[in-house]
């Protein structure tokens, strides 16, 4: 299915485990609770997607467009380097290591080099082009889990982090200008790096 055009459609609860989904247009697309294991969807368009609730376990998505995407409550071990999140819900998602599959290896989050974009949202300041994962301002980050991450280089700028795990997660080189709901977060004193954090 590389390539196709699956824009706007109902795909709730669908199941594409092993899928080839490499530059498929999936923006607009219903998701939730959709199956995304071991999927391949390098570059592909999420943009305004809805992924609430999907399992992406090993999924491949370097460089995948997920501006504006809902993954709230998602199971999110999938390799997301050079992706783009500006906008994007993850409040309650599980990004933190699965502990359970060590045979497969340390299954993880990895948002290394994910690039926000230049562009203005809601009468914003664009976020630097040479931030990582894209939490950008006002993302919505509450109760996420983040245990074990890795958040290098996380622009965090003005994201909501009430209850969110910070167990583990690495904070090196990450962003964080003027956060809501710190204070709550839970874990943060676990968090490595910290003395490596950009504060502002």
């Amino acid at each position: 299915m590389s390539g196709l055009d699956l824009s706007g459609l109902d795909l709730s609860g669908a199941i594409f485990r092993a899928a080839r989904l490499n530059k498929t247009k999936l923006s607009g697309t219903r998701l939730d609770r959709a199956v995304l294991d071991q999927a391949w969807m390098l570059e592909a368009d999420l943009t305004g997607a809805s992924l609430n609730g999907a399992n992406l376990f090993a999924t491949q998505m370097a460089r995948a467009h997920l501006d504006g995407a809902d993954l709230s409550a998602a199971r999110v071990a999938a390799d997301l380097t050079g992706a783009s999140l500006v906008g994007a819900s993850i409040a309650g998602a599980n990004l933190g290591a699965d502990m359970r599959n060590q045979s497969m290896g340390l299954m993880r989050a990895v948002l290394k080099s994910s690039q926000s974009g230049a562009g203005e949202r809601a009468g914003r300041r664009p976020v630097s082009r040479r931030s990582r994962i894209c939490v950008s301002e006002g993302c919505r980050s509450d109760r996420c889990f983040l245990k074990g991450a890795q958040l290098g280089g996380a622009d965090l700028t003005g994201a909501t982090l009430i209850d969110t795990d910070f167990d583990g997660a690495d904070l090196v080189s990450a962003k964080l200008i003027a956060p809501i709901g710190l204070d709550r977060a839970k874990n943060f004193d676990k968090a490595k790096n910290r003395d490596r954090l950009i504060v502002e």
